[in-house]
């Protein structure tokens, strides 16, 4: 199919949004990389671009259980269907079971004249049957029985793959679990992180009010405020000025930890797209220095224009490999490792369609990897932090007791002295949860080196 001919087919907010859902499907590619390359190219206009990001995070944010409810009314099975009737039944089923401003008919004949138009008449009658036949059962439909297998239940009912509730069931318990998958199908709160070097908190808070912009402080950090919807504020001359920068608390919380002191010299081993690079140059106000390290080029230029935009220039890149790289020992090194990522579903609920269990042992031996390298870049009597964007144990506190094991030069160096205590665990380390602390879950500790 030429690129025109697709773009025809395709055009629209449900053709659009299947186009995205497919891709997520059948490639490696991540929704937030398509569903920004598809607002910068497409010509709708606000209203449906808002639509088009619905539809798509809450497909993929409910798509088990719309897939239990398709499987029960699709003739033959569904989960071999062709993938273009897949993703518009689902989109089409969302906007039914979930958005109450789209009526049924409309989801229906959406979905049946953009499937005639790309795979014609019997799947568009196919398409129309089984929708039709769900709506007049809604109020009927079976769901796994809590009494029988709760964790099968949570499983669908909350829209996670059985493996992983299963994990946090054994972990955490019912009553937790359940409000762990409440949190991550949730819309995320938004945060933002203010620029000092530019413009003092209480001074950029009264320019939010002036917009008419709700927000609160954070709880946990002076420079953080949450906010209901960035709307446009991202195409804002308060943006593009640099007085402030998207940023969930959990990672200014990492980056608290490192205790930032005037004149260092810090390293960021895994620094794209550049929050945390960003964070310690605004810290350091242009003194000392701050390396950004990054594996991938491309990626290492998000974070050169994050740091033009704010206005740090005491940055350096090096495109390298985290596990390979050299460099002088410094006073702090940061290590946001590569993860599972099952902290951030809420934003990312693409995540939980592509990990699999195998997935949290094989990114443990690349981020024990990665601590080995951190380890030799810290200078005697300097800290290391590590942190991630998970709540798996492997990953988090496990990697952690592994690495100390073979590195006796280096202790915990307990966080409550640098965040809220409510923050920190018995052992000394952070470990946020979307349901307990309203942010992304997360991990991180603070390692001191022996002098």
């Amino acid at each position: 199919m030429e690129i025109g001919e697709q773009k025809l087919l395709f055009s629209g907010v449900r053709g659009s949004a299947v186009k995205i859902l497919n891709r997520v499907e059948r490639t490696d590619s991540y929704l937030d990389k398509l569903l920004d390359a598809e607002l910068r190219s497409s010509e709708i206009n606000d209203l449906d671009k808002a639509l088009l990001t619905e539809i798509v995070h809450g497909v993929l944010r409910w798509q088990m259980k719309l897939d239990w409810v398709l499987n029960g009314f699709f003739h033959g099975n569904f989960s071999k269907a062709e993938v273009t009737v897949k993703n518009a039944l689902r989109a089409a089923l969302y906007q039914i079971m979930y958005l109450d401003k789209v009526p049924h008919h409309a989801a229906v004949n959406e979905a049946v004249e953009f499937i005639k138009r790309v795979r014609g008449e019997k799947a568009a009658n196919l398409v129309n049957a089984v929708l039709r036949n769900i709506i007049r059962n809604l109020d009927g439909i079976h769901y796994p029985d809590v009494a029988i297998d709760a964790a099968q239940y949570l499983a669908v009912m909350y829209s996670h793959p059985l493996w992983m509730v299963r994990r946090w069931f054994n972990r955490f318990g019912y009553g937790e679990t359940e409000k762990l998958l409440q949190a991550h199908n949730e819309k995320p709160p938004l945060t933002i992180r203010i620029n000092t070097m530019k413009i003092g908190v209480d001074n950029f808070a009264a320019m939010l009010a002036q917009q008419n912009v709700a927000f609160n402080k954070s709880r946990y950090l002076e420079r953080f405020v949450k906010i209901a919807s960035l709307s446009n504020l991202t195409q804002s001359e308060l943006f593009k000025q640099g007085y402030f920068s998207v940023q969930d608390e959990s990672a200014g919380i990492a980056c608290q930890l490192l205790h930032i002191q005037h004149g260092e010299r810090v390293i960021d081993l895994c620094a794209a797209p550049g929050g945390k690079t960003t964070f310690i140059g605004e810290q350091l106000k242009n003194a000392g220095k701050v390396i950004a390290v990054d594996k991938y080029s491309t990626r290492l230029e998000l974070v050169k224009w994050a740091c033009q935009r704010l206005g740090i220039q005491n940055a350096e890149f090096h495109a390298a490999d985290g596990i390979e790289f050299s460099a002088e020992p410094a006073d702090k090194v940061l290590l946001d490792a590569p993860c599972s990522g099952f902290g951030v579903l809420s934003k990312k609920p693409d995540i939980k369609l592509k990990r699999e269990q195998k997935d949290i042992d094989e990114l443990t031996a690349i981020q024990l990897k990665l601590l080995d390298s951190a380890a030799r870049l810290v200078r005697n009597g300097g800290a290391l932090v590590y942190s991630t964007c998970t709540i798996e144990p492997e990953e988090n506190f496990g990697a952690v007791r592994t690495f100390l094991e073979h590195h006796p030069e280096f202790t915990v160096d307990r966080a409550d002295q640098y965040v809220s205590s409510s923050l920190v665990s018995p052992d000394g380390y952070i470990e946020t949860l979307p349901h307990k602390h309203g942010m992304d879950g997360s991990f991180a500790v603070r390692l001191k080196k022996s002098s």
